[in-house]
């Protein structure tokens, strides 16, 4: 029986009382690897690895994809009062995890980023796909300290997620747009982002504070990280520049980079099978 997003979908409450919807295959005993979606309206963790989720558990991991708080069929949560790192903590304890590997998309590698210098006993692995490192004129490598082309679209598409915006959306996210931004995929997002009109609101609400996380990483403990890191980044990314990678390439010790030529932001899903073995190798040999 083939995975579906109804068979793989679970629900929890954490310890603070938020209610997190997660996705989970594979078998409970093998090496969990929790995967971290990015920001942007309709996205959730389904939406973001429904192409690796399966795939990275028929390689013999425990998957785990939670919908974070304030996306998807997670609770909302105004911006203010998001902590990401602390919600995976809960997470992981409420799932019996004293480690996992943490494999995170743009907002999801800032987590992921954050979560491995402050809790750096509870991560064995860390993968980054358009790893973001919050505001600055040392992460955004552009003329002026604004935001990127691309996060202008996805602020407009927050703003009103009609088919029209989503469409822009899904362009600017992928180098091949006319094989990714399918009609179906536009609807599905906008469909999706307009079910949960509260989180649009509460994203939009928090603009002022930073969305889409109020906290950002200390860039001076990114050094201090020591578990195998892999990065990998689109060529082409349009909404976080692959400078990015490079300069946490230059300040991981223990750390690869992948860069993808024809390749935009969201390189787990146009380059699904690539990106599916080397998170299995990387995984599974370091």
């Amino acid at each position: 029986m083939s995975l579906t997003q109804e068979s793989a979908a679970r629900d929890l409450t954490l310890p603070s009382g938020l209610r997190m919807r997660y996705y989970e295959a594979g078998a409970a005993g093998a090496p969990p690897v929790v995967l971290l979606h990015g920001s942007g309206p309709g996205a959730t963790g389904w939406s973001n690895f429904s192409g690796n989720i399966a795939e990275l558990a028929a390689a013999g991991f425990h998957v785990l994809a939670p919908d974070m708080p304030g996306w998807g069929d997670s609770d909302a949560q105004a911006v203010r009062d998001m902590d990401h790192d602390a919600a995976l903590v809960e997470f992981l304890d409420a799932l019996g995890l004293a480690q996992a590997a943490l494999v995170g998309n743009s907002m999801g590698a800032h987590t992921a980023l954050r979560f491995a210098t402050l809790h750096p006993g509870r991560l064995t692995h860390l993968v980054t796909m358009g790893a973001s490192l919050g505001r600055g004129p040392a992460t955004l490598f552009g003329a002026g300290d604004g935001p990127s082309e691309g996060l202008k679209v996805l602020v407009r598409a927050y703003r009103d997620p009609s088919v029209e915006n989503m469409k822009a959306l899904v362009e600017i996210m992928t180098y091949d747009k006319e094989r990714f931004a399918t009609p179906e995929l536009v609807r599905a997002r906008s469909q999706a982002a307009l079910a949960h009109p509260d989180h649009l609101r509460n994203y939009v609400e928090g603009l002022a504070d930073g969305a889409p996380i109020p906290v950002r990483v200390d860039r001076d403990k990114i050094p201090g990280i020591r578990v195998p890191t892999l990065l990998i980044h689109g060529k082409d990314d349009r909404v976080l520049p692959y400078e990015i990678s490079l300069w946490l390439l230059a300040n991981i010790p223990d750390s690869r980079l992948v860069l993808l030529n024809r390749c935009g932001h969201w390189a787990m899903i146009e380059h699904a099978a690539e990106f599916n073995r080397l998170v299995t190798g990387f995984l599974s040999h370091n």
